[in-house]
């Protein structure tokens, strides 16, 4: 009676167990669908296009020069993602100088935004693509169709005939 009693807990404890695991392997198995759904949602037509990059630099002192990266940002109509973002990798630049990112519709400024440098030289600048309207709930596009993004950044000069 005694070892029945033992081996009845034992298994209500082995149930329980098996309860849990069964609970937390499905909350991991909708976890991996949903971040595979997710992915799967990102469009690939959002682009920034690199191989069309205008970059001049104008030199500012002997030390100095100002680089200006010109390109396009391109948002489809039926975009999905809320934020965009301009990143810049790492690379030569100047302490105690912003990056200065400016996008255009057409001629006409539509955004202004400065960021700082991070310690290895790279930039990261997000922003919101879509919003919703809080009183109808619709979804709002703030920036949809071709944009041309302008960025300045200081760098050290590599020329000494400046």
């Amino acid at each position: 009676m005694k070892l029945e009693r033992i081996s009845n807990k034992c298994f209500k404890g082995l149930k329980k167990n098996r309860i849990g695991m069964n609970t937390k392997s499905n909350i991991l198995l909708i976890a991996s669908i949903i971040t595979v759904l997710t992915i799967m949602m990102i469009p690939d037509d959002i682009s920034a296009e690199t191989s069309q990059n205008s970059i001049t630099v104008t030199p500012i002192n002997e030390k100095i020069s100002l680089q200006k990266t010109v390109t396009t940002m391109s948002i489809p109509q039926n975009n999905k993602l809320p934020w965009g973002a301009v990143i810049g990798s790492a690379s030569d630049y100047v302490e105690r100088y912003p990056v200065i990112i400016q996008f255009y519709k057409g001629e006409e400024p539509v955004h202004v935004a400065q960021v700082n440098v991070k310690g290895d030289g790279s930039y990261e600048y997000k922003f919101r693509v879509t919003s919703i309207d809080s009183s109808t709930g619709k979804v709002l596009n703030i920036f949809e169709g071709d944009y041309t993004v302008k960025i300045f950044r200081v760098i050290p000069n590599t020329n000494n005939l400046v």
